[in-house]
């Protein structure tokens, strides 16, 4: 397998241009429980333009009835790209010191309770700004939320045969 870099300007430009809109190619999952993951996944994909299609643990997207848990799922999009070895995109959790655009933070209640997903789309004179779905956000900064829990994740790269 071949690792390529991850576009982060791309990831950036699509967070920023449907972070307060839907794009129709994908199910609005507001009325399932949130969208944020979804948006999160499709902002990754922008800069890693490919899916991985192993059954129940990849990362894909085809419909609302062919998809994967990782691709609308906060704690399951951490376990793939914490874990992939396979094709798509790969990552691993850092500080909050070391997010870059294009990177992911997730919310939570606990350790093990993770409920809301961001895509970093700005990162100014150390200051993180955010996008976001569900509850929908613009280059929102960082600080503006609050949560028991926080975790940073690095996108690293993708993986392509």
């Amino acid at each position: 397998m071949r690792s390529n870099n991850y576009d982060r300007i791309s990831a950036k430009n699509y967070a920023t241009f449907w972070a307060l809109k839907r794009n129709p190619k994908y199910y609005n999952f507001d009325r399932l429980g949130g969208d944020c993951t979804n948006f999160v996944s499709q902002c990754i994909f922008a800069g890693a333009p490919i899916m991985n299609y192993t059954p129940t643990l990849g990362w894909f997207y085809n419909s609302l009835s062919s998809r994967s848990p990782a691709w609308s799922g906060v704690n399951e999009l951490f376990n793939f790209l914490t874990k992939n070895n396979g094709l798509g995109p790969y990552g691993k959790v850092i500080s909050v010191h070391e997010l870059e655009v294009g990177d992911v933070v997730q919310l939570g209640k606990n350790e093990n309770d993770f409920y809301h997903a961001l895509i970093v789309s700005q990162v100014i004179n150390g200051r993180i700004f955010v996008c976001s779905h569900t509850r929908d956000a613009l280059n929102i900064p960082l600080e503006n939320y609050s949560a028991n829990h926080i975790r940073q994740i690095k996108i690293l790269g993708y993986k392509t045969k």
